[in-house]
């Protein structure tokens, strides 16, 4: 089974220090992070839908930090792809913008929680 996914990245100094602090702290800051992005990536507007099967094929590995799409045309229908016709459809950058979206929300949850154990 293919996986696809995007990685945050940015902050590994934040990820460093509350793992060295506490990792049962980290876990479930990143568990919080996966299930946010996963639960968005269900909500209507979260990922593009035709008939739902590229929807219904969102995976989240909480205690892996791992959040992407089974569906084997994932990454044509987020980075784009050619057509038969010699055309091109552009990328709908759906798991992109979901990541952007939490970046913020992980950056400060990673500072929290740092702050909850000095």
């Amino acid at each position: 089974m293919a996986r696809y996914g995007i990685e945050i990245e940015g902050i590994p100094q934040l990820e460093n220090e509350l793992n060295r602090l506490n990792s049962v702290r980290w876990n479930a800051v990143v568990m919080k992070q996966v299930t946010e992005m996963l639960n968005r990536a269900r909500q209507p507007g979260g990922t593009p839908v035709d008939s739902g099967e590229l929807r219904d094929s969102s995976r989240g590995e909480p205690n892996q930090g791992l959040i992407g799409y089974t569906a084997e045309y994932a990454p044509h229908v987020e980075y784009g792809h050619r057509t038969v016709e010699g055309g091109y459809v552009a990328g709908q950058h759906f798991l992109k913008e979901n990541v952007d979206a939490q970046r913020d929300i992980y950056k400060e949850d990673l500072l929290n929680a740092i702050r909850s154990e000095r």
